[in-house]
């Protein structure tokens, strides 16, 4: 809607100053308008343009935000702000002004363009940042962390022409180090790393059967408990989650936790079994357990999970209090 009069004034002749270059003349124009009336985005808006013109990125921010306040629904307020940030090299906050605008209206083609934009240069600097990495750690004489760098590149962007060029060195290197790491195996070993491929590959069933040999082969010779053991128990409770054999994840979330009480994966793997076999109060006990741990030992995820459990199956359980009254 048209603001003032006065401040309709104030534009037009701001408008006038705009199209003949004079931008901190348009500037002054804008201004007088939100003196008149602030609550008007389009003066905002006009004004950011021209700071835009004038690469004074502060200033734009500055007048995309009050664009912003003047009123929540004026999308280009948005754009405007997402440009300013973006020339300031805030790439976080521009992503943010980009989905608060998106919010608004998810059409816009302009917002859509630009995150698309941004996404790919994020994309194409994090790529650079790993390459980066793998070749330190090349020098360091980490092959095996160089060959993990360079995976999770290529992730991003496969067929990179860095990451290949990377690739080729490490590779050799690496595949070397790992046939003679697996040749000093023992057969248990073998199992569980044959284990850890299947399941990568999602072959669940083929994961359970060796991390059961691997498990069987260890209790044989006393082994019950070791490290090795207690990783294979924590992977075969993944497997048979994947499967939805709830019996065996807490199974083996048990044998967890036999040896350590406070691993929370088993714990929160343990209480999603036991929810899914309708054992609700085992699953509150493992999921407060979880809750009175420190937060940075469980982490956001698992906090907000055991969070949303617990409120669930407080509800259940109260529930099934009442049915049996």
């Amino acid at each position: 809607m048209p603001g003032h009069p006065r401040a309709e004034a104030f534009k037009a002749e701001g408008n006038k100053h705009f199209k003949s270059g004079d931008y901190r003349a348009a500037i002054a124009k804008y201004r007088d308008a939100t003196s008149v009336d602030p609550n008007v985005p389009a003066y905002w808006s006009n004004m950011a343009a021209c700071y835009e013109k004038l690469s004074d990125y502060d200033a734009m921010e500055e007048a995309s935000r009050s664009c912003v306040k003047a009123d929540k629904n004026f999308v280009k307020g948005y754009f405007r702000l997402a440009t300013a940030l973006k020339a300031k090299n805030d790439l976080e906050g521009c992503i943010k002004a980009l989905e608060s605008g998106l919010a608004v209206d998810s059409t816009n083609a302009d917002l859509k363009r630009m995150k698309r934009d941004l996404t790919e240069l994020q994309r194409g600097e994090t790529v650079a940042a790993y390459v980066r990495k793998c070749e330190e750690q090349m020098s360091n004489g980490d092959v095996a962390g160089a060959h993990k760098t360079l995976e999770l590149a290529s992730r991003l962007d496969a067929g990179n022409p860095d990451i290949e060029r990377m690739m080729g060195r490490v590779k050799p290197k690496y595949e070397r180090m790992e046939a003679q790491r697996r040749a000093n195996l023992s057969p248990d070993e073998v199992h569980k790393e044959r284990g850890d491929d299947a399941f990568k590959g999602a072959q669940f069933e083929v994961a359970v059967d060796h991390y059961t040999k691997c498990i069987e082969g260890l209790k044989r010779r006393g082994e019950g408990q070791s490290d090795l053991a207690i990783k294979a128990h924590s992977n075969r409770a993944a497997c048979y989650k994947q499967i939805s054999h709830f019996d065996g994840v807490i199974e083996d979330c048990t044998a967890v936790l036999e040896v350590d009480p406070e691993n929370v994966k088993a714990l929160v793997r343990r209480a999603q079994a036991f929810e899914g076999v309708e054992r609700y109060r085992f699953a509150l006990q493992d999921v407060k357990t979880v809750l009175a741990m420190p937060y940075a030992k469980v982490g956001k995820s698992n906090m907000d999970m055991c969070n949303m459990m617990q409120h669930r199956l407080n509800r259940t359980v109260q529930q099934l209090k009442a049915g049996n009254c």
